[in-house]
């Protein structure tokens, strides 16, 4: 008898510590990659979001949740310090529409609701081909870093619900970086700047607007040059 209520005394014990980390509010990434496109390189990733009793509270009583999704690219120098070539910043926000009992996913001006909250927290949890670099701003065969991180941006919240997120530890939800290497192979060059046209002293007196005619053409006369030719002077009978 004693053996079987110990037996099921660690059984709640497993179980209450099962259920209070299955509740716990975390964000990780799963998987990211960059692919080519025509002109730039796009990231997508996938990321696990879990929230906990108290952050799904606050978001069925009216709360805004704001998620920010930061990739950054950098290229390690040995004599300085690293370049970074690229940060961008993605924000979505998760809100839950009381009169329609509905979960509201927003990306810019683009909006998508969902039935329930799982099924939103799914929808902001896949990254499709998020356009990042260009092409022209790497150059082919040189290893970069590339990092990827989803949080939740406190700072978007109304200022009154700050100061207590700030000191809550549930509140602080965030991936961390996530980082792999990166090697373009079909990087393609910045495009050299034209020239500029060196000013003449003609400039300042030639009317504005004016079109320059180009040299050897036969407005100049440059081209091929003929002799010099001077009018010939007859004189005149003299006067007495």
């Amino acid at each position: 008898m004693l053996l079987r209520l110990a037996a099921l005394g660690a059984c709640s014990i497993v179980l209450w510590m099962c259920s209070g980390l299955a509740q716990s509010a975390e964000i990780s990434v799963r998987n990211a990659q960059l692919w080519s496109g025509d002109d730039a390189y796009s990231v997508s990733a996938e990321f696990g979001i879990l929230l906990d009793g108290r952050v799904e509270e606050a978001v069925n009583k009216g709360v805004v949740l704001h998620f920010a999704v930061d990739f950054e690219l950098t290229r390690s120098r040995w004599y300085w310090f690293d370049e970074q070539v690229v940060r961008r910043q993605r924000s979505m926000q998760l809100a839950y529409l009381a009169l329609t009992r509905q979960y509201r996913v927003s990306l810019g001006n683009q909006h998508q609701t969902y039935a329930t909250l799982a099924e939103a927290l799914r929808a902001m949890a896949s990254l499709a081909l998020w356009g990042v670099v260009d092409k022209a701003w790497v150059k082919p065969e040189l290893q970069y870093e590339a990092a990827l991180q989803m949080r939740l941006d406190l700072s978007q919240m109304p200022k009154t619900f700050q100061v207590s997120a700030l000191s809550n530890k549930d509140w602080a939800l965030s991936s961390g970086w996530w980082r792999w290497a990166f090697v373009p192979r079909d990087a393609r060059p910045a495009p050299a700047p034209a020239a500029e046209r060196v000013p003449t002293p003609g400039d300042a007196l030639r009317p504005e607007g004016a079109v320059v005619p180009a040299l050897g053409s036969p407005a100049t006369g440059l081209g091929n040059p003929e002799p010099l030719r001077l009018p010939t002077i007859t004189s005149s009978p003299e006067v007495k």
